[in-house]
């Protein structure tokens, strides 16, 4: 069986042929114009010369005739090696990935760190080095929101949950077509506008436009003009003045309700290129059959009342983004004074918008959410021994086998975690560096991806449905004249109230109170651990408080004692990051500080 490696490696070299093959071809075809232009314009002159009458406009016309199909075939060469290269990048991507190259990507997810969110940003899924920066293949601004949606609130449908998996192995298997999907996708990558205005223009009824004495005016008053300058032109029998006061009627009537025009058909203009790529990535979608039921349910969404194919609906609203050209052109301000194209465009958007309008926003989120899937799809591909988690019913429950972080790649050390019986909460002790806070953020993490619906890094994994709260990256708030102390303090509350309702909580306290001294440290997180217990809850709280080891007995053993330890060679200190059961006897502070300098001679 090949491994992900081999598979986008092999993928990677065949889409760089194809795209040597393409630049050959525009070459080539970019030669031909060329020549062309030249050899038409050599063998016009020549007959112009020559006063060869007879042949003249018909050469002129054949290398027209040939120019015209080269630029047409450029154009068409053009976007199939865009398309490649797309293909190409995406597969370069997968291999960076593979090989743990993936902080590289210039796509962070930065905007989405939110230092007040329950757990985020301790858990690292937005910004630089983040889950959202590693298994991120969307495109569209629809498929970020809804990744990001995925990775913040936590799924708490178990049914939902399990009909997610489904569709993430269905898509995971599905590779061709999954890249050929974020490959339209990539179209856009740049300039994928938030369709909200879109949306907003959708929902404001315009009727005016719609009357049948408006459209009958658009259609007959164009009509008359044309066939006055005609009859003007052709014949002396008419004054100019017949078709001066027609355009000059026609040129009112444009005036009449400009500005309000002018918004819409700017507003659908900027996201013609965003329709075209839609559509495309909607026809995809439709004309594929799923498996699964979630991908089935989406399908659904893109069915309406008529049976009518949704891409083809985008691709009326598409053709007609095409035909609002610029409107500052000298040249489109005369055609629009002749035939009223604004309010043709007027006219057949309100049309469109009657008959699909009311349905965009729900095929617009299908394709967020098949990008956010696809992300998490290549999870399960890329790491097929992963663990499928299990949600079970028990209110609190949280167990996993050789669970590592999957941000680790390399140096990954996998460790057991298990609540048994009635413990509640995980005392884990160590010393500096021994891998506490990665331990804690490593369960997070993976629970975050569970309730997504993705894989676990891990061999077996289970758990309840549970809020996740953590405390662990607390900092000063110059802004609000907060300190690091207290703003532990207003998230710890945060915690405890959220555990006093009904709502299952898991917890992930890291070095709690370490801005306050020992004594109140202890007492603190003594009176915290003991409230938390009472409430509905579970979770883990590292601490370098050895004193709190007493609390495993204290509650008859709802909390339990786990550590880190490290061990020295040739003066070198090290860690094997493996958590044992029991409380920590070991410090190094000191002989960390002697390490970097810092010892009894100061």
């Amino acid at each position: 069986m090949k491994t992900p490696y081999k598979i986008y490696e092999k993928r990677r070299d065949y889409y760089k042929g194809l795209l040597e093959k393409q630049k050959k071809s525009l070459n080539m075809i970019g030669n031909l114009r060329l020549f062309v232009v030249l050899a038409g314009l050599g063998n016009t002159i020549f007959l112009y010369l020559t006063k060869n009458n007879t042949l003249l406009l018909p050469i002129f016309l054949v290398y027209l005739a040939i120019f015209i199909y080269l630029v047409i075939k450029y154009n068409q060469v053009k976007e199939i090696k865009k398309y490649i290269s797309s293909l190409y990048k995406i597969n370069d991507n997968s291999l960076k990935r593979v090989k743990g190259e993936w902080k590289s990507f210039s796509d962070t997810g930065g905007e989405f760190c939110n230092e007040n969110h329950n757990f985020s940003y301790d858990l690292d899924i937005f910004g630089k080095a983040s889950l959202f920066q590693w298994i991120n293949t969307t495109a569209t601004y629809m498929g970020r929101q809804f990744l990001k949606q995925y990775l913040t609130k936590p799924c708490t449908s178990k049914d939902k949950i399990y009909k997610r998996q489904e569709a993430i192995d269905e898509l995971a298997g599905k590779l061709w077509w999954r890249q050929r999907f974020m490959a339209e996708a990539m179209a856009i990558s740049e300039k994928s506008n938030n369709p909200e205005s879109l949306y907003k223009w959708v929902n404001e009824r315009n009727e005016f436009y719609l009357r049948p004495w408006v459209k009958f005016i658009v259609n007959m008053l164009p009509i008359i003009s044309i066939s006055t300058i005609l009859i003007y032109f052709m014949t002396n029998n008419m004054s100019y003045y017949y078709p001066i006061s027609i355009l000059g009627i026609q040129i009112l009537i444009l005036k009449f309700k400009n500005k309000e025009r002018s918004k819409v058909l700017n507003t659908v203009y900027k996201y013609k290129d965003n329709i075209a790529v839609y559509r495309h990535m909607l026809k995809q979608f439709e004309k594929k059959n799923f498996k699964s039921k979630y991908l089935n349910e989406l399908k659904n969404i893109l069915i309406n009342e008529e049976n009518e194919k949704v891409y083809n609906q985008i691709e009326r609203l598409e053709k007609i983004t095409q035909s609002i050209t610029n409107r500052n052109n000298a040249a489109f301000i005369f055609v629009n004074i002749v035939i009223l194209w604004d309010y043709r465009c007027m006219i057949r958007l309100e049309n469109w918008k009657k008959k699909s309008g009311e349905h965009i926003r729900a095929w617009l989120n299908t394709i967020g959410e098949l990008e956010a899937l696809g992300s998490l799809a290549v999870i399960r591909h890329d790491n097929p021994q992963w663990a499928k988690p299990i949600i079970i019913d028990n209110p609190s429950h949280f167990r996993s086998t050789n669970m590592g972080h999957p941000l680790i790649d390399d140096k990954r050390v996998c460790n057991d975690l298990k609540f048994e019986n009635e413990t509640r909460i995980l005392l884990i002790t160590g010393s500096n560096m021994s891998g506490k806070s990665t331990l804690l953020r490593t369960a997070g993490i993976n629970l975050v991806l569970a309730y997504a619906g993705a894989p676990v890094c891990a061999k077996t994994f289970s758990c309840s449905i549970m809020k996740i709260y953590t405390c662990m990256r607390i900092s000063d708030n110059m802004e609000k004249n907060i300190s690091s102390f207290y703003a532990e303090l207003l998230r710890i509350k945060e915690i405890v109230k959220e555990t006093e309702s009904n709502t299952q909580v898991f917890f992930l306290l890291d070095e709690i109170f370490k801005g306050t001294n020992s004594e109140d440290r202890h007492k603190g997180a003594k009176i915290l651990i003991k409230k938390l217990l009472k409430n509905n809850g579970m979770g883990l709280v590292s601490t370098h408080d050895l004193e709190l080891e007493t609390l495993e007995k204290e509650s008859e053993k709802k909390v339990k004692n786990y550590h880190f330890r490290e061990y020295y060679k040739n003066n070198e200190i090290y860690f094997d990051y493996k958590l044992r059961p029991g409380p920590s006897k070991t410090r190094n502070a000191l002989y960390l500080m002697r390490m970097v300098g810092i010892d009894d001679g100061i």
